[in-house]
Formats: C-alpha cells, sequence, structure tokens
C-alpha cells in the first residue's frame, strides 16, 4: 500500500472546484482568496468538514490515514490533543482523514496561488 497524497489530492479537488466555479486564482486578491479558502474548508468535495466525511466511507477513511500517523501527531500537536487518546473511539478514520485535510488546506491552496 503506498502512502495516500493528501496535499496531492487537495490540490486536485481545489483545482476541480475552480474549474467549476470559474474561478481564476491569479484574479483574487488577497481577501477573495480568504473567502475562497473558507468556501473550500466547508465543501465536502475538498475536505469532507461540512458533512464530516470527505469519502463517505470509513474502510477508505482508515486507509488514507493509515501510513499518515506523523501528520495525525502533527494535527493532534497543532491543535492541543493527544492523538494516541484522540484515535480509535474518540475520533474515527473520516474524523481524521477531515481533519488532516482542513489543516492542510491553506498549504495546498497557496502552492496553486504560488503565493
Amino acid at each position: 500500500m503506498t502512502r495516500y497524497d493528501y496535499i496531492t489530492q487537495l490540490k486536485d479537488d481545489i483545482t476541480t472546484y475552480l474549474i467549476d466555479n470559474d474561478i481564476v486564482l491569479d484574479d483574487l486578491n488577497d481577501s477573495e482568496l480568504e473567502k475562497l479558502e473558507y468556501d473550500l474548508f466547508v465543501n465536502d468535495n475538498v475536505t469532507g468538514n461540512a458533512s464530516g466525511s470527505y469519502t463517505m466511507n470509513t474502510w477508505q477513511a482508515e486507509e488514507n490515514i493509515a501510513h499518515a500517523w506523523d501528520l495525525i501527531e502533527e494535527v493532534a500537536e497543532e491543535y492541543g490533543m493527544d492523538p494516541f487518546i484522540s484515535t480509535g473511539l474518540v475520533h474515527g478514520p473520516e474524523w481524521w482523514d477531515v481533519t488532516i485535510r482542513c489543516y492542510l488546506l491553506s498549504e495546498a491552496l497557496y502552492e496553486l496561488a504560488k503565493r
């Protein structure tokens, strides 16, 4: 099994969103880019944050996070959580999959925008 590439997938999903909504990143000022980031943050096709699941499939979410323990630890540290207490029954794979996407969204968007 290969490691799921969250940044690449986010960039692909953002690009699809931009095309579907006729948005050109180069045309956006900083304020518009911030609004776009919020819109993407709550979009199920980009982060899954609106519904709480990007994949709508626990098994797929488990596969996505299978080799992402470094990201889980990084996110948990950033948000002041203990990753070992927060995994499993407290927060399942879909929650972690969505949380990682939300955490990396800004990085992926600004890489695409080259800002």
